[in-house]
């Protein structure tokens, strides 16, 4: 979604992102195992050298989630802040339309790399049984980068839900994102063959409690399927500009060494190779 402009994406925007999801061409398979897949989208040397940020895309079908359930869990930022030990911040900001809206998001990363953080515009779409939420990095004002944070870049992110029957879905999640920094080879690594598999694993875990969870908490509170119950502030999109990658500071963590990361969050490693 290289757009010069902020735009609310439109049905096109999520076509091609839905294409994406579903297409295998020119991705590379990084793992395969216990209806868990991930796959990588191999960049070349001049594309590097151009700057160009690789896609990472990963799924998981799931027999005991109905795609509804997991639709709400991946929206419900109360409940997120319960499941998510990866989470330092995130709240929404403010809203645009009845499906998009403007977030914040913050999150700790692998020690000794600083944290990251992101202010991104989220749209969403029901299709028939299919559920689509993406998002892209933008500007606020009122959310200027910070010295203890490194800002990423979402150029595209987001997850595809498909019912595959009454309680059984697949998720899809697919993301290209600048990090930012020049970051070590090991971080790359994890990246595409543990952290991201083990999101979608604690995503699916999420959903399971989600229903006895949501029922104490709010349970007819659902702003992502009825918007008049949204109370954010209204903005306009004049308000907000494309984020660009080589306007925010480089860090330079290359050199950096893994350390055992404490910093929350059981582990749950072997997981992702058990059955779900």
């Amino acid at each position: 979604m290289a757009l010069e402009a902020v735009q609310i994406p439109d049905d096109t925007a999520f076509l091609s992102f839905k294409h994406q999801c579903e297409s295998t061409e020119g991705w590379s398979s990084k793992y395969s195992k216990g209806g868990l897949e991930v796959w990588m989208q191999p960049t070349s040397h001049d594309a590097k050298a151009a700057g160009v940020v690789h896609k990472i895309k990963c799924k998981i079908t799931i027999k005991d989630v109905a795609a509804e359930t997991m639709y709400d869990v991946l929206h419900d930022n109360d409940y997120r802040k319960k499941w998510d030990v990866s989470v330092i911040d995130s709240h929404d900001i403010a809203r645009l339309t009845v499906n998009a809206d403007v977030g914040y998001y913050s999150w700790k990363c692998p020690k000794p790399l600083k944290n990251r953080d992101v202010v991104t515009l989220r749209s969403w779409l029901i299709m028939d049984n299919e559920y689509m939420i993406i998002n892209y990095s933008v500007k606020h004002p009122d959310y200027m980068p910070r010295k203890d944070l490194v800002r990423a870049v979402s150029l595209l992110a987001g997850y595809l839900v498909k019912s595959t029957g009454e309680k059984s879905c697949t998720l899809t999640y697919l993301a290209q994102v600048d990090p930012k920094g020049s970051l070590p080879k090991w971080v790359v690594n994890k990246s595409s063959q543990y952290l991201a598999p083990k999101v979608l694993m604690k995503i699916c875990k999420a959903c399971r409690k989600y229903p006895d969870w949501k029922a104490k908490n709010n349970p007819h509170l659902k702003p992502w399927l009825n918007p008049e119950q949204n109370t954010l502030p209204t903005i306009h999109i004049s308000m907000l500009s494309i984020q660009h990658a080589d306007s925010l500071e480089h860090i330079d963590e290359s050199g950096l060494k893994e350390v055992k990361d404490d910093r929350g969050g059981d582990s749950d490693e072997d997981e992702v190779n058990s059955k779900n």
